[in-house]
């Protein structure tokens, strides 16, 4: 037993530490990101040129989303795993076969793409907005180029995690956003809006760039042995993904086509999604992909307890973190988005009307988060299906709450933000009931772990709401700052006075870290 519990630590404790580093990359790539939109803000503002490097990048993205980063955690990773514990040669001739197939599924796709660049943005807005059109079809073949390099870079990724090499991927994403930033404020004065799409070129470069010391050890030769079992293997738990991705492009579809037929609606998703993003990115996608390893080991040794155990684990930390985000970030939504965005052709009432759509976008938060553990537990037990059938049903759930809003009611555009909101917590909820029918996490303290985060959030944002209404006559950016620190440390104080499990386990392991420093 004694063994057994210490083994249980030592797994938690490795996955703790290696969502610790994730989260580094993260907040670095949040960061970045929290500085290039305002810089895009501060060019640009809402309207036509933002909205149109939005829709045009659908394309680009999507064709990553089919092609890479749905295999990535689906396919992958899973498979690469169980190829690293074995023999070494046998992994890097798998791998070379993946990058191989992968290089030239990706170019022949973007060569494709721009090709017929016209016709998927017809597709994706309504017919009488030809000048936003004309300006997303002018972008997309500036985008294309980047849409290799973001694959290739997706496939390294999966490589250095299966081997829990996770410092370099972790700081992809802040790469890119870093390219992004510098291809802004170096082109932005000479080719106005196509200097969002350099900088997402060089991004792609550096994305790529930034992972390849990690391969030191690679053992990489061009192949296309698509007969080896384990690119079968791939390919078969990938081809269930590209349903849940159809169904996805088939909402971005929707969503993309509804949002042109309002002024700046695009833009100003665009800005609000990106608040979003910060917590959802650094908390969610942090756990999960320092969960999904460990998770594959434990499914493919047949360790259900050590797999109940580790998921719970997961889903706690998440929702240590993602509540007290959630409401804080209704507390502060107009200050905040005031000291991020508001200067230069940003104004007053873009901030009002952006703060406005944060909070309508703030409901599937905490249902976005817990949904990524959710989804990725599925993929280690080698289920890519059932999580991508889900897809098809939270799209519906989008559609039945954002087209009445948007088309029937005052909302306008915001009647869409509140479809996305419906159609996470559909997503949740189905994937919940799903994993719940065939791996029973009763007994392992969610519930509690829930209601005494919900405690401990509404306790800490009628606090921070308070001090916002005190302080009305403060700058923005006093507001957020002094209301933002009370209130972490308000929460941090509640966590533990009421004893989360989370907040105690992630304690220790920082304790125990900092005593090896």
């Amino acid at each position: 037993m004694t063994e057994t519990s210490s083994s249980t630590g030592s797994i938690f404790r490795s996955i703790a530490l290696a969502a610790l580093l994730i989260s580094l990359g993260n907040i670095a790539s949040r960061v970045l990101g929290l500085i290039r939109e305002p810089i895009i803000a501060a060019y640009f503002s809402r309207g036509l040129a933002v909205d149109a490097f939005t829709l045009a990048w659908t394309l680009p993205n999507a064709l990553y989303e089919l092609l890479i980063s749905g295999a990535v955690s689906a396919a992958l990773v899973p498979v690469f795993s169980e190829y690293a514990e074995r023999d070494r040669t046998e992994f890097w001739y798998v791998v070379s076969t993946v990058v191989t197939l992968a290089f030239t599924m990706l170019t022949i796709a973007s060569a494709l793409l721009a090709w017929q660049a016209p016709l998927a943005i017809t597709l994706l807005s309504r017919p009488a907005e030809s000048a936003l059109q004309a300006e997303a079809i002018a972008l997309v073949g500036w985008l294309v180029p980047a849409v290799t390099l973001m694959g290739i870079s997706g496939v390294v990724t999966a490589v250095l995690h299966a081997q829990r090499r996770f410092l370099l991927p972790a700081f992809v994403a802040a790469a890119f956003n870093a390219g992004m930033i510098v291809g802004i404020i170096v082109f932005a004065p000479y080719i106005g809006i196509k200097s969002l799409a350099a900088g997402t070129l060089l991004g792609a470069c550096a994305q790529l760039a930034i992972q390849l010391p990690g391969l030191r050890d690679a053992q990489f030769r061009p192949r296309f042995d698509i007969s080896h079992p384990a690119v079968r293997r791939i390919l078969r738990l990938y081809a269930p993904v590209t349903l849940g991705i159809g169904f996805s492009l088939i909402g971005v579809t929707i969503d993309r086509w509804l949002a042109s037929g309002f002024p700046a609606a695009l833009s100003t998703m665009r800005f609000a999604t990106t608040l979003i993003q910060f917590p959802l990115g650094l908390v969610a996608s942090a756990v999960a992909f320092a969960v999904l390893p460990t998770l594959s080991r434990q499914s493919a040794i047949g360790d259900e307890a050590a797999f109940r155990s580790t998921l719970a684990m997961g889903l706690k930390i998440v929702l240590l973190l993602i509540l007290p985000a959630t409401t804080g970030l209704a507390a502060l939504s107009l200050p905040i988005t005031a000291t991020l965005f508001e200067r230069g052709a940003f104004s007053t009432e873009d901030t009002a009307i952006t703060a406005l759509a944060l909070l309508y976008y703030l409901p599937g938060l905490p249902a976005a988060a817990i949904d990524q553990i959710l989804l990725f537990a599925f993929y280690a037990r080698k289920n890519t299906l059932t999580p991508n059938l889900i897809q098809g049903a939270a799209v519906l759930c989008y559609v039945a709450v954002a087209i009445p809003l948007a088309e029937w009611t005052s909302l306008g555009f915001l009647g869409l933000v509140l479809g996305n909101s419906a159609q996470w917590i559909g997503h949740a909820i189905i994937t919940a009931w799903l994993l719940q029918r065939s791996l029973p996490l009763n007994g392992l303290r969610l519930g509690e772990a829930t209601l005494k985060g919900l405690l401990a959030s509404t306790l800490m944002t009628l606090a921070v709401s308070g001090i916002v209404a005190f302080g009305s006559s403060w700058s923005p950016l006093v507001q957020v700052v002094v209301a933002g620190s009370i209130g972490v440390v308000l929460y941090t104080l509640l966590a533990i006075a009421l004893r989360l499990e989370a907040a105690t386990f992630l304690a220790n392991v920082i304790r125990m870290r900092l005593r090896r420093v």
